[in-house]
Parts: structure tokens; C-alpha cells; sequence
């Protein structure tokens, strides 16, 4: 089933008797993919591979319900970012006051992160990313660090491709402020 598409794969995930093989098999495929996802938007490991885990479970027990309106890999990266994103809201929400730079250093955290493999100034971008608002955020790390074009974004996100290229537009400004980065073109 290794060699199989992903779309000759999906009615194996739908048959009892070949559903479970499918499934490690799109879990192979798609557990790297789908971290480095979570990852940008969580930033820790450990939350990452939790939300992961919820992410895997969530696509196993819904399956079946796939329309196949878009493809696979878009349908579990939509779960995923999902996912991620009620973590943070729900991260956030806990949280009983606000955090500041003097309870929450975001850069050192990552510093300190055995698997965080970037440098200093790779943290600080990250730091400043996690300032940016959850919809600026989320549509600048799909674009930039996965490449993805805004027809795709759009298909995950729901979000209009208009809407997206303001949202890039504003993150990109917002990052040059916090990075206190000049134009180029100056």
C-alpha cells in the first residue's frame, strides 16, 4: 500500500478489513508534514506532538466523512491547523494573566529546546510571529516557512485569498516593526 496515491489509498482507510494498514500508511506518509505544521504554531515539542496525536485521532475517526472536495493532504493539514489553533485558544485561555516579557521569554524558551535547531535570530523571528493576531499568524506561516499558494491556504483555512494577502501583507509589516527591520528599497 506504500506505493499507492492518495487518492487509491482512501477506499482501503474505508474498509474494515484494510483500514487500519491504509492508516499507518497515511501516517508515515504524513506525521513529519503534519509536525512541522503544528509545530510553527505551537512552538513546543511536547505540545506539538500532543496536538499531533489529536490531530491523527481526529482524521481516523472522520474518515469516512472525507467528500473528497480537496485533496487529502489539505483536508488533514485543515485538521491540524484547527487543531493547533484551539490549542493555543485554550493555552491562552487557561492562563490567568497575561503573559509579558518578563514571565514568558518565548526566545530563550526556544533556546533552551533540545529540538528547536534554529539560532538566535531564527527565536526572534519566531518570538515576533507569535506576536502577530492568530489569523496574521497563521496565514504568514503557511505562506512563507510552507510555501503554500493562497488557493490552498484558502481551502484549509476557509478564508478568502483576499482576505489572506491583506492578512500577509499586515504580518509582513508587523514583523519588520518588531524585528526593527529596514525596507530594502531605502
Amino acid at each position: 500500500m506504500q506505493d499507492l496515491s492518495d487518492e487509491e489509498l482512501l477506499p482501503y482507510l474505508t474498509q474494515p478489513s484494510t483500514a487500519e494498514e491504509a492508516f499507518g500508511v497515511l501516517v508515515d506518509r504524513y506525521s513529519r508534514p503534519l509536525y512541522v505544521v503544528i509545530r510553527r504554531i505551537v512552538f513546543s515539542h511536547d505540545n506539538a506532538d500532543d496536538v499531533l496525536q489529536n490531530t491523527l485521532i481526529k482524521v481516523w475517526k472522520n474518515i469516512a466523512q472525507f467528500q473528497g472536495k480537496s485533496k487529502l493532504s489539505t483536508w488533514m493539514y485543515s485538521i491540524a491547523t484547527n487543531e493547533a489553533i484551539s490549542y493555543i485558544r485554550q493555552d491562552n485561555a487557561a492562563r490567568k494573566f497575561p503573559i509579558t516579557t518578563d514571565t514568558y521569554d518565548l526566545t530563550q524558551t526556544l533556546m533552551s529546546d533540545p529540538y528547536f535547531d534554529g539560532d538566535e535570530a531564527e527565536a526572534e523571528l519566531l518570538c515576533a510571529i507569535d506576536k502577530l493576531p492568530e489569523k496574521q499568524k497563521i496565514t504568514f506561516q503557511m505562506r512563507y516557512f510552507e510555501e503554500l499558494s493562497y488557493s490552498d491556504i484558502a481551502e484549509i483555512t476557509g478564508t478568502s485569498i483576499g482576505a489572506l494577502k491583506a492578512n500577509y501583507h499586515h504580518a509582513l509589516n508587523k514583523l519588520k516593526q518588531y524585528l526593527d527591520v529596514e525596507d530594502a528599497d531605502d
